[in-house]
């Protein structure tokens, strides 16, 4: 049976160099930045996976419905989803059918009369991954809370695989290995680049941004609520080599 290609990667980018920045966030509604080496991306990946296994009880090749805006949490639920073994979808008219659901603070209340039927994990989007200051609807587990908790290292109890089913969009999906084949065909950034964007990473166009970069060597800067006159600035403090729009897609 062949390796998740996901696992594998962050794999060799730790053995490369752990201490390299990967994932930034900015969001310039309120001024929060935040980066992410290797070893810090990989660390928040595998405490989450270590959730969904451990105190969330998934099993591999589940559905997880990812209902969050551009974050740098968005990549870090795609990560763990993959090193874990589940198929992430962004479609909420899938939500009946899913076996988990990742949703920001604006969403808790839609999802949360589905925490009987299925685990519902609220995130605050608070700077550092914080808890949400106001109690949750029962049922709703407060991703803050619980997720530092969970061990550093990550070890499935059944590992995933390059077949395993990694996106679901309707009726369209898509295996790991199928995924990473499409996104090495056409890459966002030349070796070593650095990608600037404020597509979610958590969408059919959106998955690139993070694949892309991590397959390139490279890195990824994310920008919510994008102020259009720091842009061309960011650009160029953060030593980006290209850049994606929502407006280009």
């Amino acid at each position: 049976m062949s390796t998740s290609p996901f696992r594998s990667l962050v794999t060799d980018l730790l053995r490369a160099d752990a201490s390299r920045p990967l994932v930034t966030f900015y969001d310039d509604a309120t001024g929060e930045r935040i980066e992410l080496s290797v070893a810090t991306y990989a660390n928040w990946v595998n405490k989450t996976a270590g959730l969904v296994q451990d105190e969330l009880e998934l099993e591999r090749g589940g559905l997880v419905l990812v209902d969050l805006p551009t974050h740098w949490l968005t990549t870090v639920w795609l990560g763990a989803a993959w090193t874990f073994g589940l198929c992430v979808t962004s479609d909420a008219a899938l939500a009946d059918e899913v076996d988990l659901v990742v949703c920001g603070p604006d969403r808790v209340e839609r999802y949360a009369a589905q925490a009987g039927d299925r685990a519902v994990v609220g995130i605050s989007l608070r700077p550092l991954g914080g808890r949400f200051v106001n109690p949750l609807p029962s049922g709703v587990i407060d991703y803050g809370a619980v997720v530092l908790a969970q061990p550093d290292s990550f070890a499935p109890y059944d590992p995933p695989a390059a077949g395993d089913q990694a996106w679901r969009e309707g009726a369209t999906s898509a295996t790991q290995a199928e995924l990473f084949s499409s996104v090495a065909h056409a890459p966002l950034v030349d070796p070593g680049g650095r990608l600037l964007t404020d597509v979610n990473p958590c969408g059919q166009s959106g998955v690139a941004t993070l694949l892309s970069p991590l397959m390139q060597n490279g890195a990824a800067v994310w920008v919510a609520n994008a102020d259009e006159s720091s842009w061309k600035r960011r650009y160029d403090e953060e030593r980006a080599t290209a850049q994606l729009r929502t407006s280009q897609l």
